[in-house]
């Protein structure tokens, strides 16, 4: 059975992390169609009708593989995680159902008319088509947050006289207090995604010299919106984040920073190595007060250690440690590389600045290592709980043989190493062949 377990939680990480590599590019894909679409509608100039049908493109190839990839993780509920389901069914099956309509009816129907009626329906109809795709994943993303939300912080919940979750409050759950900083957070996550890759699309054509106007356009667009979203997502939303997690899943708080024994006036690590063995951070590098300050808002408020829980408790410290300072290092790598472009864009150098240019198109995969630390924090550092306080983790597995579980995980790597390098083709191509021109 540990076997089970453990083959179990490798195959929905992988499923869940290589499906999450295609909503956070199609969520931030519809909004910039919508904005393309928009100005399109106010201003008429082909540059931003280029832009939005060369996007919503890439957005219809994104979106297929997400909804392929989003079938098969959700499957898992029943074939891997069969406890889970019987316990939790009563509730996250609501929030589940309500993304299924939305991602499936909604975003498909409408993505339709702006890939195929361009030249079937007005720039009206146009622009309202992008406005419901952009509604619809976003929505979309919202209740798969709320679902997320509750197994970090079960709320509006009652348990029958089985001992399993049922809802008490659709709207409670749907306002769950954890849910507001995870949503900001994950879609400003999202904008600095697809922002980072708009701009490397547009630096490759720079450097390449090709399409220089509608380059330009993408590349002034995507650093807009990553400079503001970059600044969101260190403050307030990172910073709103951090301190629900410090507030309500300490244990978890101390896993991110290492930090083995409680601390009045904590300091933040930005270096060191957890050293399991010792309980200390090797070679650590630290600001005095600054963890106190950002938990809690006062530099000599006391932060709970690892050593105020019982050690069947703690999370896998080391994963989440290293998981949680990449995505904070990467976070204020972001936020520099758009400060130092919008500074030379101010100064007119931005466009003959080739450096610039190549560290912005090498650096659009950057945003996806950063995301996927975030999750691994977020759920690693949730163990041992499939929902936070209720319901452990071994508890919600399947009674399958290791043998099965392992086959699968092994089947899963195969089909997702195909379907990856299918999706880069794809993607691949559609940038080589660069916007298509606008006739009559």
């Amino acid at each position: 059975m540990a076997h089970t377990l453990i083959y179990s939680r490798l195959q929905y990480a992988l499923t869940i992390s290589f499906h999450y590599l295609f909503p956070q590019l199609s969520m931030g894909l519809a909004f910039f169609v919508l904005y393309f679409k928009t100005r399109t509608l106010r201003e008429g100039k082909p540059v931003y009708q280029r832009a939005a049908r060369f996007l919503a493109r890439l957005l219809a190839i994104t979106f297929v593989f997400g909804v392929a990839t989003g079938i098969t993780m959700e499957f898992q509920f029943g074939t891997n995680w069969s406890g889970f389901s019987e316990f939790a069914g009563g509730v996250i099956g609501q929030t589940l159902a309500m993304e299924g309509v939305f991602a499936f009816f909604l975003e498909a129907t409408f993505i339709g008319i702006l890939l195929f009626g361009e030249k079937r329906f007005n720039p009206k109809v146009q622009c309202f088509a992008a406005f419901m795709v952009f509604l619809g994943s976003w929505l979309s993303a919202y209740f798969i947050l709320a679902t997320n939300a509750w197994m970090q912080h079960p709320v509006a919940y009652s348990l029958d006289a089985s001992g399993n979750a049922q809802i008490s409050s659709l709207w409670g759950l749907l306002t769950n207090p954890w849910l507001l900083w995870q949503a900001l957070h994950n879609q400003s996550a999202s904008l600095i995604t697809t922002a980072f890759v708009v701009m490397g699309i547009g630096a490759f054509y720079l450097l390449s010299k090709r399409d220089q106007t509608f380059a330009q356009t993408l590349v002034r667009t995507g650093l807009v919106i990553a400079l503001f979203a970059s600044i969101f997502q260190i403050f307030p939303s990172g910073d709103g984040e951090a301190r629900k997690v410090y507030k309500e899943q300490p244990v978890k708080g101390a896993a991110m920073e290492g930090l083995f024994h409680t601390e009045r006036g904590a300091g933040i690590a930005l270096f060191g190595q957890p050293n399991m063995e010792t309980q200390t951070l090797d070679n650590p590098l630290i600001i005095p007060d600054m963890l106190s300050l950002l938990a809690y808002h006062h530099m000599l408020a006391t932060v709970k250690g690892l050593d105020a829980f019982p050690r069947t408790q703690w999370p896998d410290v080391p994963l989440v440690y290293y998981a949680y300072h990449i995505m904070v290092l990467l976070g204020f790598t972001f936020a520099g590389i758009t400060l130092l472009a919008a500074f030379l864009w101010w100064r007119g150098k931005l466009f003959r600045s080739r450096w610039m240019l190549w560290i912005m198109m090498l650096a659009s995969p950057l945003p996806y290592i950063a995301t996927l630390g975030g999750w691994v924090t977020a759920e690693a550092g949730r163990q041992p709980w499939l929902v936070y306080g209720l319901f452990k983790t071994a508890d919600g597995a399947s009674a399958i043989s290791s043998g099965n579980a392992l086959f699968t995980l092994i089947g899963y790597i195969g089909l997702y190493l195909i379907a990856g390098l299918l999706y880069l083709m794809l993607m691949l191509k559609k940038i080589a062949q660069g916007p298509q021109e606008i006739t009559a």
